[in-house]
């Protein structure tokens, strides 16, 4: 529902936003005290977990709340928008940060280290053997011997996978503006179990180039970019599943029309972001 209301909505006092601050305060503290080997980190780490999950909870309660009483009108749902617009540009540079790092790794450092360009110096005094291969762990060989992540077999499954939940995320949002709930509530049944499948090959994934590859975090430059960059896009998928979960139930309970659905829009635009993120992954992190 929206408001007929041409007066611009201002938020009442709300809790949310102090309890916010606190518990990711208590979150960071207990994660810095871990890291730095106190026995206590890890209780203070969870407990600060803890408090940001209710949190969440509680304030996405209210905002459905008062999503539903109609009291936002086309102003803020325009304002909604563009906070949408702007928070999917934020995750936009976030990646371009660590795409950039591994474009500088293998398209400038390596040649250095391997004697291209005005660079020879570099090899000949430094690192003669070096060759200048990717994927690589550097001249040090940092982390030992590994075996590089192939595109086939997985990553080209999960590539299919997160194609289709795109179709399917589209097909349920076409079933919504044509209020037909069925159609609704099944695509995002369905995308919901494609995001979610996706999580857990790449787990396997994981667990694979760990136990048998020898590829990790600190096998040099091609692990660490490697693990950041899918580690931070499948944290991203798990991330957008849990919205589109919780779109699901608001479908069900009823929520949402044709020509009012921003929170629908706004989940289905973040989980067609990280499909389009995933195929730079795939194309420059398992292809190339």
């Amino acid at each position: 529902m929206s408001s007929s209301n041409n007066n611009y909505y201002l938020p009442h006092g709300t809790k949310w936003p102090f309890l916010s601050s606190v518990s990711l305060l208590i979150l960071f503290l207990g994660l810095s005290s871990f890291l730095n080997g106190s026995p206590s980190g890890m209780t203070i780490m969870f407990t600060g977990l803890a408090l940001l999950l209710i949190m969440v909870y509680g304030w996405f309660s209210t905002v459905i709340q008062e999503s539903e009483s109609g009291v936002y009108n086309l102003q803020v749902d325009v304002s909604f928008r563009w906070g949408m617009v702007w928070f999917i540009f934020s995750e936009v540079m976030f990646f371009s940060a660590f795409f950039g790092s591994l474009y500088y790794a293998r398209e400038l450092s390596l040649p250095w280290l391997g004697g291209d360009g005005y660079k020879t110096a570099t090899n000949l005094v430094l690192w003669p053997q070096f060759e200048n291969v990717w994927p690589s762990n550097g001249p040090l060989n940092v982390g030992g011997d590994f075996t590089f992540m192939k595109a086939s077999g997985i990553p080209a499954l999960n590539t299919l996978i997160l194609l289709t939940s795109g179709l399917t995320v589209t097909y349920a949002h076409h079933g919504l503006k044509e209020q037909n709930r069925k159609k609704l509530i099944n695509g995002l049944i369905l995308t919901i179990l494609l995001g979610f499948t996706f999580v857990a090959f790449q787990a396997y994934e994981y667990i694979h180039a760990y136990s048998e590859l020898n590829l990790k975090l600190t096998t040099g430059i091609y692990g660490s970019t490697f693990f950041m960059l899918t580690g931070f896009h499948g944290f991203h998928v798990t991330l957008g599943a849990i919205m589109l979960t919780v779109i699901l139930l608001r479908c069900i309970k009823g929520h949402f029309s044709g020509d009012n659905h921003f929170g629908f829009e706004a989940v289905a635009w973040y989980w067609h972001f990280v499909d389009v993120v995933w195929l730079g992954l795939f194309v420059f992190v398992y292809w190339l």
